[in-house]
């Protein structure tokens, strides 16, 4: 079997849409991935190129210009950017965005925003959530809302952000009542739609983070942004419970793009397994390295069987927290075994840029620290699923 007929998708579905996506990533192979990541620089090609044949819009309705598709379907999109030998986290979050403006936006917020981010007009792309006194502990921010008038004040530090100078648009929590005044400690937290093209240069700070992979985050600064009222997405104190639709959404994606990833290692190790030869014999005739490769497709098909069970449940509105935080965990996992398995397996050509595989390991490595630590992952199951004492 050649490494280009391994089977890792235990669904058999959207066929077309796989090929689809795979024709456009044939035009960005890893030369084109090398640049950009030796540059440091955004994929611009690439964005537009997913932004004209409406992979980005895939979770927008039809009725705004959208794919109206599943999340499953969108799964798909980024699941094969990844194993192409791509980076879909480049563009990711206009997907997983896109649930709080959807399904708590008002209709003229929609009617307003889609139909321009369907057309490719506008960028939704970052995310503030996270700060450096709060980290995962989302209900200690203390980035402030202060209502005036017909506008909001907003004043703080936003860090994590990616493509903050990517976007238009950013989706941004803020606190719009202080912690000791609300009874549990995720309400008072709200949710703005921020245009950043209409903030000036005082309001607000953009800084990219330098980082051992090519992520494009940054730190934000605000400084009495000024955001209209209409801007909030639904009531003012909810905004907590408004991205938590988001994350099941962002946990699916995430598992999806790291599935791509280890078939993309796995294609990788048993390519070169076959051919490197050493000894009079190809390598992958030594146990020693062909089960460390068999293992990892094992636990890579099993992740991928519970990536497709939380998209299911997803799709059919029903709760799926504890398979998207499974999900998510054992696919970054499963990824990052298939990594580690290919690199050992080219041993120090690994090492060599040409060949890909380190600037995808240090890619893969990502998924099991954030956007949630897998730890959290474990700790929500353990108080949530099994009924043990909350530890967090």
């Amino acid at each position: 079997m050649s490494s280009s007929q391994i089977e890792i998708d235990t669904s058999g579905q959207f066929p077309e849409l796989r090929r689809g996506v795979r024709q456009l990533c044939d035009r960005f192979p890893g030369a084109y991935w090398r640049r950009v990541d030796a540059d440091r620089a955004y994929p611009v090609e690439f964005v537009q190129a997913m932004t004209a044949a409406g992979f980005l819009a895939a979770l927008i309705p039809e009725s705004y210009g959208g794919g109206g598709a599943s999340m499953a379907e969108a799964s798909v999109i980024l699941e094969e950017v990844n194993r192409s030998g791509g980076n879909g986290a480049v563009c990711h979050a206009q997907m997983y965005i896109m649930g709080a403006l959807l399904r708590h936006g008002s209709l003229a917020q929609r009617e307003r925003w889609l139909p321009p981010i369907a057309a490719g007009q506008l960028r939704l792309q970052a995310f503030g959530v996270t700060e450096p006194t709060a980290g995962s502990d989302t209900s200690r921010i203390q980035t402030r809302a202060e209502r005036e008038g017909d506008e909001y004040v907003i004043t703080g530090q936003k860090i994590w952000t990616s493509r903050a100078q990517h976007s238009d648009l950013l989706l941004l929590l803020a606190r719009t009542a202080a912690a000791e005044t609300v009874s549990k400690r995720t309400d008072g937290l709200s949710l703005f739609l921020v245009d950043l093209r209409a903030a000036g240069d005082r309001e607000l700070t953009i800084r990219p983070l330098e980082t051992m992979i090519n992520h494009h985050t940054t730190e934000m600064f605000f400084d009495g942004l000024r955001v209209p009222a209409a801007n909030r997405i639904g009531e003012e104190g909810q905004g907590f419970r408004y991205i938590l639709d988001g994350m099941n959404a962002e946990r699916i994606l995430i598992s999806a793009e790291s599935i791509g990833d280890g078939g993309w290692f796995i294609e990788r190790s048993v390519e070169y397994a076959n051919q490197r030869i050493v000894f009079d014999r190809p390598i992958g005739q030594n146990q020693g390295v062909q089960f460390p490769i068999a293992q990892a497709y094992a636990n890579l098909r099993a992740a991928d069987l519970m990536r497709w069970q939380a998209a299911r449940l997803f799709d059919s509105d029903r709760s799926c927290g504890a398979e998207a935080n499974m999900a998510k965990m054992l696919a970054a996992d499963a990824a990052w075994e298939a990594a580690n398995v290919c690199l050992q397996t080219y041993g120090g050509f690994g090492f060599a840029r040409e060949y890909d595989v380190e600037r995808k390991f240090r890619e893969a490595k990502l998924y099991q620290i954030a956007p949630v630590s897998n730890h959290l992952a474990l700790s929500y199951l353990a108080q949530h699923v099994l009924g043990l004492p909350r530890s967090y």
